[in-house]
């Protein structure tokens, strides 16, 4: 039996910020780098939601709240909003988690109290319109 996907269906990543991807002084990192992952997550939502990659159509909103800096450790999520008949909305959070902490020692961090949200985005992804995912019948997962 195929499905057709679910919103509310969420994908989370979690990645270190090595500082080979330090653009700006003070270990910062651009927004092009946030962006990329949010493609990741999406690329991952959309394989467990449609079998298939898809294909970033646009961003509609990309909010940068934060800076993002070599070492960090940001928590990445998608989530899907909206379901047309070859169109996928999606809602995007980026979050700090760890951050180094070179004042300490150069291999120090720390886990943030609360995550530290630095970027927000809304977004279509298309697919090819030709299945959903199979998922598997209460039935046959009892063995």
């Amino acid at each position: 039996m195929t499905e057709q996907p679910e919103v509310g269906t969420t994908v989370t990543h979690r990645r270190y910020v090595p500082y080979a991807h330090a653009h700006y002084g003070g270990n910062l990192v651009d927004g092009a780098y946030l962006l990329g992952l949010f493609g990741d997550v999406a690329t991952e939502l959309c394989v467990r939601t449609d079998g298939d990659e898809g294909l970033f159509a646009s961003y509609d909103d990309v909010q940068f709240t934060a800076a993002v800096q070599a070492g960090d450790v940001l928590e990445v999520t998608a989530t899907l909003t909206r379901v047309g008949r070859r169109s996928r909305g999606m809602t995007f959070r980026a979050a700090v988690v760890c951050r180094a902490r070179p004042d300490r020692s150069p291999s120090a961090a720390e886990m943030l109290a609360e995550p530290l949200v630095c970027t927000t985005a809304t977004g279509t992804v298309v697919v090819p319109g030709h299945t959903f995912v199979e998922r598997p019948s209460e039935s046959s997962d009892r063995t």
